[in-house]
This record gives C-alpha cells, sequence and structure tokens, in this order.
C-alpha cells in the first residue's frame, strides 16, 4: 500500500474501519450485477427475449457499485494515480501534494457534487421519475440518490485521509536521523 507511512488518528480509524466494513460489504453488487448480465444475456440469445428492465438493473447496479464504492476505494488506496512520479518522491512530499490535492480538487468537487445532487434527487422525487423505456423500472428518484450518498462517503473517506496527512505534517513528533559515526 503506497500510503502506510500516514499514521492514523482515532477519528479516522474508526471512520476508514467503517468504510473497509461497508466497502466489503458492497462487493456482493458485483456478483448480482453479474448474475443479472447472464440472465439477460441467456434471455436475449438463448430465447430472443430481451428485458429492458434487466438492462437498466444492470446500469442501477453498476452505478451503485461504483458511487457507493468510491469511498472504499480511496480509503483502500486503489484509486489511480500517476505512481510513476509518486513512488520516487519523499513521504513528505506525498504527504504535501495529498494535502493540496484534497483541499484545493476533491473536497471543493465533493462539495459541488453533493449540492447539485441532492437537487437533482429532489426534483426527481418530486415529479415521481420513472423511467421512459416501455417496462423500465419505476422509482427513478432512489437510483439518483446512490449520488449524493455516493459522494458523502467519499467526503468520509477524504477527511479522514486529510486528518491523516493533517497529523503527519503537523502533529507528529519529528524525529531526527542522528548518524551513529
Amino acid at each position: 500500500m503506497a500510503r502506510d507511512y500516514l499514521p492514523h488518528t482515532a477519528l479516522s480509524l474508526r471512520i476508514d474501519s467503517g468504510l473497509n466494513r461497508f466497502g466489503e460489504g458492497l462487493s456482493f453488487v458485483w456478483f448480482v450485477l453479474l448474475a443479472v448480465i447472464v440472465c439477460n444475456v441467456t434471455l436475449r440469445y438463448a430465447f430472443s427475449q430481451g428485458r429492458i428492465e434487466l438492462e437498466e438493473l444492470q446500469w442501477h447496479l453498476y452505478s451503485i457499485g461504483f458511487l457507493l464504492g468510491m469511498s472504499y476505494a480511496y480509503q483502500a488506496d486503489a484509486h489511480i494515480r500517476v505512481d510513476v512520479l509518486h513512488e520516487n518522491f519523499r513521504h513528505s512530499t506525498k504527504a504535501w501534494i495529498e494535502l493540496y490535492g484534497i483541499i484545493l480538487l476533491l473536497l471543493p468537487f465533493i462539495a459541488l457534487i453533493l449540492v447539485f445532487s441532492v437537487r437533482f434527487v429532489e426534483s426527481s422525487w418530486a415529479v415521481a421519475e420513472i423511467s421512459m423505456s416501455p417496462g423500465g423500472l419505476p422509482l427513478r428518484w432512489l437510483i439518483k440518490a446512490a449520488l449524493p450518498v455516493g459522494f458523502s462517503l467519499l467526503l468520509l473517506s477524504a477527511l479522514s485521509r486529510l486528518l491523516r496527512v493533517w497529523y503527519f505534517l503537523f502533529l507528529q513528533p519529528q524525529v531526527e536521523v542522528v548518524d551513529a559515526d
């Protein structure tokens, strides 16, 4: 794991532990998605029966897995970064990049998504939006609600990481390396 140098705080440990349990529990979504895809393909090609509700269910399950899994991926350091550069940096350089990345990029992006996604879900709820496809799934607001939920979980993960970086940079006692001559 690339970020083992970051010490945990009591709060970051609790947040990360909760997100880890949530992510592991959420992993069943991928098996359900696989089963729905196999079922849909079998119905379509073996029985010439296309089912729009199964196609929409695939989209919904993928959306849930992706949106709710972002926080787990960030917490577990399984997200994409430019490791070719990052792996050669000193820990303090990595921490400073992480600090500025969280504060200047990630947190404002999450805030923007949260502000607009809540309105997006509210408008869908207000009109009782359903799929426009015949035979499609009802309760469109429910799948749209995965957006603010997923980004709220990502916010928790980002705050946990921010606590860890802040502790590393500003609160951790600095140890001097003394040469033994």
